[in-house]
């Protein structure tokens, strides 16, 4: 850690809170929202309003990072989801409920794109190393906010709204005292000329759109992964292993994959990284029972660990660092869109047998791998003359 920018390592320990705040509040929503006798086609209203404000609003933070500066978006993020999880704590009537959702969704909009821009404007020569800790701070606290919720929850699920909202509160601070200023990167032109800029960026484009397989297999240890181990066992509790499995691998060995990769070509590792998720997913196709299941499970997260940080490390490199924020906003709108389409895809194939399913996972993965190959292989990859030049 003493090898990163105090910033960079704020917001590392930021991502560790914020995971934190979220998985403790938001896995026991659908039922919080059921006690309070809603059913359960209004919790998946509720459920996906709060996705939509975030996943569809993404450009709107990183745009906004590039323009106010990612310190004054990141603040706005956080105090916005103290106020949607206090909301959570005092509401009981749908109005309030929605307007908790949407501003806790905003929030994650405006402090994602920010906190990446940050970090990859801030940590210089070990940016590749600072989103490789950054993953693992993230992974901790998805591991350690679930546990906190379930001891709240003996309590009540207001406490547990109360806490999170306490969190992110602290967190405002925190960082208002202690995070630098950054300026703002983007003067002069229009919002939408800055949006047309990353679009007509072909090389980011087809990046974006060749990496968007890289979440949709993501997605599936919240979809495929505990499907097939609920049926290979009878038990819904068996879907705790898959998470146990994929966080305590990511927080043994990220950084010690990063740092044995990070000197290589970015496109040939991306693409490794990429075949070893979808490879993964041939083992249940192939055979039945839990292991097949935890072994796709974990070639998920190592593929994860190679190849997210260089993602992240790369999205900057695209253009000016004026757009990095809108960059990394265009990057993870299509990247949600994109899971969005492939779960519908994925869950409807699975209606057909569970293995066809992972089949089609990994034909994803694969090309995906094969798309990243190609890039590098026309040198789609290399900075751009700006980023070169940093």
């Amino acid at each position: 850690m003493s090898r990163l920018a105090l910033p960079v390592r704020l917001l590392l320990l930021n991502q560790f809170a914020v995971n934190t705040g979220f998985y403790m509040l938001i896995p026991y929503l659908a039922v919080h929202l059921g006690g309070l006798g809603m059913s359960a086609a209004v919790i998946g209203v509720v459920l996906g309003v709060r996705t939509l404000s975030q996943q569809g609003l993404f450009l709107l933070g990183g745009t906004a990072s590039d323009r106010l500066g990612p310190r004054t978006v990141i603040l706005a993020g956080c105090a916005l989801r103290a106020v949607g999880f206090g909301l959570f704590a005092i509401g009981d009537s749908l109005a309030v409920v929605l307007a908790a959702s949407v501003l806790s969704g905003l929030a994650g909009a405006l402090f994602n794109p920010a906190v990446r821009a940050y970090i990859a404007l801030e940590a210089g020569e070990a940016r590749t190393e600072a989103f490789a800790r950054f993953n693992v701070y993230a992974q901790a606290g998805a591991l350690f906010g679930p546990v906190l919720g379930s001891v709240l929850l003996l309590w009540d699920f207001r406490v547990s709204a109360v806490v999170a909202a306490g969190i992110f509160a602290a967190l405002t601070v925190a960082q208002a005292l202690v995070l630098p200023a950054r300026p703002a990167t983007r003067k002069g032109g229009t919002v939408l000329g800055d949006w047309r800029e990353c679009l007509a960026n072909r090389r980011f484009v087809a990046f974006t759109c060749v990496l968007s397989g890289m979440f949709v297999l993501q997605n599936q240890l919240y979809l495929l992964l505990p499907i097939q181990a609920q049926e290979a066992t009878g038990s819904a509790g068996v879907v705790a292993a898959l998470f146990i499995v994929s966080t305590v691998a990511t927080l043994l060995f990220q950084v010690r994959i990063t740092r044995l990769l990070s000197n290589r070509a970015r496109g040939p590792v991306i693409a490794a990284g990429l075949a070893v998720m979808g490879a993964g997913f041939a083992v249940p196709a192939l055979w039945s029972g839990l292991v097949p299941v935890l072994v796709a499970t974990l070639a998920l997260a190592v593929g994860v660990m190679i190849a997210n940080p260089l993602v992240y490390d790369l999205i900057p490199s695209f253009g000016p660092e004026s757009l990095a924020g809108t960059q990394f906003g265009v990057f993870y709108l299509g990247s949600g869109l994109a899971a969005a389409a492939g779960n519908t895809a994925i869950g409807w194939v699975s209606g057909f047998g569970d293995r066809l399913a992972s089949l089609v996972c990994v034909a994803i993965g694969l090309t995906s791998a094969v798309g990243v190959a190609l890039l590098h292989r026309r040198g789609a990859l290399t900075p751009s003359q700006p980023e070169a030049a940093r």
